[in-house]
């Protein structure tokens, strides 16, 4: 049986970041500098606002410096701001109907093209930002070199995940490296994987939903010895002790920026780190491609001058 990517509730989030935030704040309150009270209580009081805020816009509100809300943020025992309001964004998510979620982000970014740029902007910066905060160096190198070894590479991505896991297959390819695509859901998957062997790596792409097909695929994968890359957003520690390495890619907390954008830009990452690995066997793949492509285009050239010609008679 097949479960939906796109409403699967999140394995292993928290059942209410708000609560959680209101909690923090209160026990932290006291001890706090005024202007920073001041920050935590607007934070307390404007939980579903915040998410579409800048730094810069929650000081302004409060009376108060963009710095002062990011040390806030740290003080309450968040990483940042970007942390925080991934956990307010979590519960908003999850809790609230997608129509609704569309206005409210028209509604906060506003009409104005600037305010628009700024706040996608933003969000995308501090995606990137906490993404290279979070990513353990050692696990990101195990990632390279467990890619750079295998005898297949399985991408799977359901969904709009499957954009990433797609440009992962094809651009290993390109470099000479033997890649596949999965991204069939329920029965189908499982002709995705008959073929899978001890020497290959699957890499799982999964922002925040565990469905059946991810435990099935892992389930597999671990029964015929081969190793395992989960890219996502808060599902490493559920499934940290079934997958080999976990890298993260922040998801975004309004929606102002793509699903996959974080997780193209940790894929670039790994096929750079994959064509240093064997610089000779890269450069011939692309070489190869682009002999390939040169092939493609002298043949369209005369498919093209073959079609003019013959028009050319059939109007004299």
């Amino acid at each position: 049986m097949s479960t939906n990517p796109d409403t699967d509730v999140e394995a292993g989030a928290d059942t209410d970041p708000e609560d959680s935030l209101r909690a923090r704040v209160e026990s932290r309150l006291p001890g706090m500098p005024p202007a920073e009270r001041r920050v935590a209580e607007y934070l307390r009081d404007h939980a579903q606002a915040i998410i579409f805020a800048t730094a810069e816009e929650i000081g302004q509100a409060v009376g108060t410096s963009d710095a002062t809300v990011v040390r806030t943020s740290k003080n309450l025992g968040y990483s940042g701001l970007p942390d925080l309001k991934r956990s307010i964004g979590q519960q908003m998510i999850h809790g609230t109907a997608p129509s609704v979620r569309l206005n409210q982000r028209i509604d906060s970014a506003g009409q104005e093209t600037a305010t628009l740029l700024g706040h996608v902007f933003s969000e995308a910066g501090e995606r990137l930002a906490e993404t290279w905060r979070l990513t353990p160096r050692e696990q990101f190198d195990q990632a390279v070199e467990l890619l750079a070894g295998a005898r297949e590479v399985v991408a799977f991505g359901l969904g709009l995940a499957e954009i990433p896991a797609r440009f992962l297959s094809m651009k290993l390819t390109r470099l000479g490296r033997p890649a596949r695509l999965v991204g069939a859901a329920g029965f189908l998957l499982a002709d995705g994987l008959l073929a899978l062997r001890d020497q290959d790596v699957v890499v799982i792409y999964a922002p925040a939903r565990l469905t059946t097909e991810i435990d099935v695929l892992l389930d597999h994968a671990r029964s015929v010895g081969a190793r395992s890359i989960l890219i996502t957003d808060s599902l490493g520690s559920t499934l940290a002790d079934r997958v080999t390495v976990v890298l993260p890619a922040v998801h975004s907390a309004t929606g102002y920026t793509a699903e996959g954008f974080s997780s193209l830009l940790v894929t670039d990452c790994l096929l750079l780190g994959v064509a240093a690995q064997d610089r000779e066997r890269s450069t011939t793949g692309s070489e190869l491609l682009r002999v390939l492509r040169a092939g493609l285009a002298s043949e369209g050239s005369r498919r093209g001058s073959g079609t003019r010609r013959r028009s050319s008679r059939g109007e004299a």
